[in-house]
């Protein structure tokens, strides 16, 4: 057994393979990752990374009655995100930004994984064919991967406290596998945070002014050679060290954390796509609880 903690859901003891699963190279590779991209550069006060949030993912599944299996498959969902997270996808202008799902089967593969799903006597194609309606649903609806970076994004960007969120998390319930709420206002209140941590997070024009920059960046060191696209597959640190180890990198870095050319960015506005986003949490009535 493992005694995972975490500030929204609190301390779960895991059965062995969920140890096993977090000591793996592929897993241990997300803590290095920042989960709101080149924020922290602006803001270094938001910096939570994509462990946290895989790990939150799976605590939520877990506490929601969901399989062992789906809580693997919720552990495991973000193996492929690339170094600052949806950088990846400005860099090749990835619209639908799911360049890290195009990867997800061969990273999988690539991993200790498969081998320890063998191990409990699972196998790695009950991952890449297997659904799962707590972990991923469709936009608008919630699900255990939209509802934990929603609270989780929001609660480091200040939106809201820990206990808002823990609060929250007694309102919901599954129906038809599916996750709800049991109370109309909380499905009102999770709607309209994720309204604000769209406007306020992902589209704040400060913080898509540093991933805009850092994916101009990288993708101008990858036309040069100087950065090779399976560096993306690697950590933060190995990417800035990558960048920052030309001048030029050093300097435009740097530039990002200053702001340089900020007022500029504003008037001429973004050039990267951010997937537009919009939540529909639905809520039973107590004819549908009872």
């Amino acid at each position: 057994m493992i005694k995972v903690n975490d500030p929204i859901y609190g301390t779960f003891e895991l059965p062995e393979i969920f140890e096993d699963l977090l000591n793996t190279k592929a897993i241990r590779r997300l803590e290095g990752i920042h989960h709101s991209g080149a924020i922290f550069l602006v803001n270094p006060g938001i910096c939570h990374n994509r462990l946290e949030h895989s790990i939150g993912v799976m605590l939520l599944i877990r506490m929601l009655g969901g399989t062992e299996l789906e809580q693997i498959a919720g552990l495991l969902h973000d193996i492929s995100h690339t170094a600052f997270s949806h950088v990846g996808d400005y860099i090749f202008e990835n619209k639908n930004e799911d360049y890290h799902e195009q990867k997800f089967e061969s990273v999988l593969l690539d991993s200790e994984v498969p081998d320890i799903l063998i191990k409990y006597n699972y196998h790695i194609s009950q991952i890449l064919q297997g659904g799962f309606d707590i972990l991923e649903q469709p936009l608008p609806f919630l699900c255990a991967d939209r509802l934990d970076y929603t609270l989780r994004d929001a609660m480091h960007a200040k939106l809201i406290t820990r206990q808002h969120a823990r609060s929250f998390l007694s309102a919901i319930t599954l129906h038809h596998g599916k996750i709800v709420l049991n109370k109309e206002e909380c499905a009102d209140w999770i709607n309209h945070i994720y309204k604000r941590l769209n406007k306020e997070v992902f589209n704040a024009p400060l913080y898509v002014y540093a991933n805009q920059k850092l994916a101009l960046l990288v993708r101008g060191l990858i036309n040069k050679g100087q950065i090779k696209e399976e560096h993306l597959l690697k950590d933060d640190t190995f990417l800035l060290n990558k960048i920052r180890s030309t001048t030029y990198g050093y300097d435009a870095i740097k530039a990002i954390k200053l702001r340089q050319g900020y007022n500029e960015f504003l008037k001429k506005g973004a050039s990267i796509h951010i997937k537009p986003r919009h939540l529909a949490a639905q809520f039973l009535t107590e004819e549908e609880q009872n």
